[in-house]
């Protein structure tokens, strides 16, 4: 009895002592901050508009409160866009003339966090948050956030976004109660296609006296995202990381022809359009009547269209889930910049890790996404009903098309896998390219095919010869050329 009342002692005294220990290691990050020698922490970000309105309260918030209490000043500083803000991190990452000191904290994508990482210089986030709190987030935003299979945390999840397909109400309904077309049928890329094929017809039928005039019904921002979550989907991904965070690339062409069939031949026939820098805007001048945008982007989604600058009317909008291929599980973009903190020393570390984790609580963390137009990043904080009760006790009014578009996106979240391409050396230049290399072969095809029908040659002949089987095969040859001439 005496020798197991020992063994239980001893047993007992080994678990106290490891527990002290890891509360013994907490404090001790703890300990470094001290409320009469505050550290001040910079952040580097894009938001612009609300975004940065409500971002820049948050900061305020935590300055007055836990950081008054801690020892901790934020201090947010806005770069404008996404793609200036990379710049400036990657020239002073690289030490550029005339650089800017790298910050505590910035904003970032995964491409951008890649690089900095290679140069050394950002923190391994693991050791300031226990497992237990990282289970609370979304496990592919977690996921996104590690370059070596899970070992280490680079980029902290923030707020997230997707995409959602936003269409004008006010002229679909006209077009389906003619054509007898529902929402249902673009469920899918081929749906899709045909509804959009079903529209040029139904558009150029409603002026008989002029020959081929139809609309285009679609148009996409990131046909990057097409490709990349297609190529996914369709089980042959153009990045792939292994366990340890090894990426490798391949192009499969049956893949790649599928994803060629559904955007660059509807496009080429007329169905499919690109105009302006957004879909929105070629939203709001009639140019197309259905767009898939980022979630963040809805807002922007016009209440009106203007034809020609002379006739103006109103319209509403519908937001619906983003289609499938046909036969394929359902995948959604995962988009949106996470935090990364820079490789500093302890007390700055954990002085920025503490912010992150008081903005992503999950009120707080709802309060800014929904009203930015992001997502909240914690699994909790991912439910309609929570967040329509937050609003609600906050006396929070959300715009009817945000309202729309969270539902639609939680529900894409909740029932699509979500999927975001792995970062490597190449993988921005990758994206660059192949949204370049659609964008510009299938506008070229449109021009050349479209300029000989006009002159008087046969529509279906001219057509055929841009779309057909050898079409493809030459489009695909140079395709392959630009990928591999990047990742060999």
């Amino acid at each position: 009895m005496k020798l197991k009342k020992i063994i239980s002692l001893v047993i007992i005294g080994a678990m106290l002592i490891a527990s002290f220990s890891g509360c013994g290691k907490k404090g001790q990050y703890e300990d470094m901050l001290d409320k009469n020698d505050p550290v001040t922490i910079t952040i580097w970000h894009y938001y612009n508009g609300v975004q940065q309105t409500w971002f820049d309260e948050m900061v305020s918030e935590f300055n007055n409160s836990v950081g008054l209490e801690k020892g901790i000043i934020v201090e947010a500083i806005s770069k404008n866009s996404v793609s200036e803000l990379s710049d400036s991190i990657l020239a002073s990452a690289q030490d550029e003339p005339g650089a800017d000191e790298l910050p505590d904290i910035f904003a970032t994508y995964a491409e951008t966090a890649y690089i900095v990482d290679g140069l050394g210089k950002v923190a391994d986030l693991k050791k300031y948050i226990t497992d237990d709190e990282l289970s609370e987030y979304i496990d592919s935003y977690i996921t996104e956030g590690s370059f070596d299979g899970g070992k280490t945390l680079k980029i902290f999840p923030t707020a997230k976004s997707t995409e959602i397909l936003m269409v004008n109400k006010t002229d679909w309904d006209k077009f389906a109660a003619v054509k007898g077309v529902t929402y249902d049928d673009m469920k899918t890329w081929e749906g899709l296609v045909r509804v959009a094929e079903t529209y040029y017809e139904y558009t150029d039928e409603l002026t008989p006296e002029i020959k081929n005039d139809g609309k285009a019904f679609f148009g996409r921002d990131s046909v990057a995202n097409y490709l990349n979550i297609g190529a996914m989907q369709l089980g042959n991904p153009l990045a792939a990381s292994s366990e340890d965070g090894t990426v490798t690339t391949q192009l499969d062409k049956d893949t790649i022809r599928r994803l060629w069939d559904n955007y660059y031949v509807p496009y080429v026939k007329g169905y499919y359009m690109q105009e302006s820098r957004y879909r929105s805007d070629d939203a709001k001048i009639g140019s197309i009547i259905a767009l898939i945008g980022s979630s963040t982007a809805a807002t922007y989604f016009p209440k009106e269209v203007t034809i020609d600058d002379e006739y103006t009317y109103p319209i509403e909008n519908v937001v619906l889930p983003v289609p499938n291929f046909e036969g394929c599980d359902a995948y959604i973009v995962q988009q949106g910049a996470g935090m990364s903190v820079v490789k500093s020393d302890e007390k700055s570390e954990y002085a920025s890790i503490v912010f992150l984790k008081w903005f992503t609580e999950s009120d707080r963390n709802i309060k800014f996404s929904v009203n930015s137009g992001y997502l909240p990043v914690k699994k909790e904080a991912n439910d309609m009903v929570k967040i329509q009760k937050l609003n609600e006790d906050n006396n929070l009014e959300i715009d009817d098309t945000m309202q729309r578009t969270i539902e639609v996106a939680i529900s894409e979240v909740d029932n699509y896998n979500l999927y975001t391409s792995p970062a490597y050396e190449k993988s921005a230049d990758v994206r660059q390219y192949i949204e370049q290399y659609m964008n510009d072969t299938s506008a070229a095809a449109y021009d050349e095919a479209w300029s000989k029908i006009v002159s008087g040659s046969e529509k279906d002949s001219i057509l055929d010869g841009y779309t057909n089987d050898a079409a493809f095969e030459q489009w695909y040859k140079g395709f392959e050329k630009g990928f591999k001439e990047i990742v060999e």
